[in-house]
């Protein structure tokens, strides 16, 4: 495998941690950029919705590929805090498109599922593609800016010839995602019972959920087969989908609570009941192989988060 020149911006971040330790194993020569000032070896900061600033790194450093995870994430973030959701996800995407354009790097970016909005059917990656948007309605900005992010990369090929693939994830979890109120809904559970603080379960959703780990290794493995204009949805297996109750117990087990924690509620308003993904094309593409299923992927999770609150130490 040859070693590749890598940039992986949100690299401080949750998967982008978890990314640039994956890529990094295989001998690539990474750099991370985030906002964040960090020791980290390696790293650069820098915010994406400064041209100034992202230019002076593509100044100083040539790169073969772009991962670019950089974003606001979070429907409920991206409604309380949408400047920075559209100035970021957006503005943030085209600098990088401008930069692209002029430089010819490859880029993998980093969409989402939300994009599928509330689609009925089975999500394969081109019902964005053969669906009237009335029947892919995405029911908040977060996903509107993601599928936005796609659109513009999509026109960037047609206009200047790049190349960047795009990656759709599916409730990516595990270690180095620490808590916060716009987190997905694994890492806001385990969080609440290990501080033994209430917390609601949505009944009647359903969701797949992916091991940061397994998710990790089929991006790694993007660069050794790069194509132009595909997209990916990734996530854990078709029969390892639960119920969000299903999960909550799971890290009740865990951490060794009852569920008197929990308050059960009807399903969420705005909110997809239930996402069938198709994962056909990462796993024939990218050897996407999900290796950790929700209880061992839980536990772990868990461990982590004990270590990273000093819980029990």
């Amino acid at each position: 495998m040859d070693s590749k020149l890598i940039l992986v911006t949100g690299g401080a971040g949750f998967i982008g941690t978890n990314l640039v330790n994956e890529l990094r194993s295989r001998g690539h020569y990474v750099t991370a950029l985030d906002l964040y000032n960090t020791e980290r070896d390696n790293y650069i900061r820098a915010d994406i919705r400064n041209f100034r600033q992202l230019e002076k790194v593509f100044e100083r450093q040539k790169f073969d590929h772009v991962y670019h995870l950089a974003a606001e994430y979070g429907r409920w973030n991206g409604e309380d805090y949408y400047e920075n959701l559209w100035q970021t996800n957006v503005v943030g995407t085209k600098h990088m498109l401008r930069l692209q354009e002029k430089l010819k790097f490859r880029m993998i970016f980093f969409s989402s599922a939300e994009v599928y909005g509330d689609y009925e059917g089975i999500m394969t990656e081109d019902v964005m593609i053969n669906n009237p948007i009335k029947d892919t309605y995405q029911m908040n900005d977060y996903a509107v800016t993601k599928w936005a992010g796609e659109l513009m990369c999509m026109n960037s090929a047609k206009m200047f010839n790049t190349e960047t693939v795009r990656v759709r994830p599916v409730n990516c979890y595990g270690p180095y995602e620490h808590y916060n109120p716009y987190r997905g809904f694994i890492p806001k559970f385990i969080y609440h019972t290990l501080f033994n603080k209430p917390y609601t379960v949505f009944k009647g959703h359903k969701r797949i959920i992916d091991y940061v780990g397994d998710t990790t290794r089929t991006f790694a493995n993007i660069v050794d087969n790069f194509i132009p204009g595909e997209a990916y949805n990734v996530g854990g297996k078709q029969e390892w989908e639960r119920e969000i109750k299903e999960y909550s117990d799971l890290i009740l087990k865990a951490v060794g609570r009852d569920d008197t924690l929990v308050t059960y509620k009807d399903a969420e308003p705005f909110t997809t009941k239930i996402k069938t993904m198709d994962f056909t094309k990462s796993i024939r593409d990218l050897r996407h192989d999900p290796k950790v299923p929700p209880e061992e992927g839980i536990k772990k999770t868990v461990e982590w988060m004990k270590w990273y609150y000093r819980i029990g130490i």
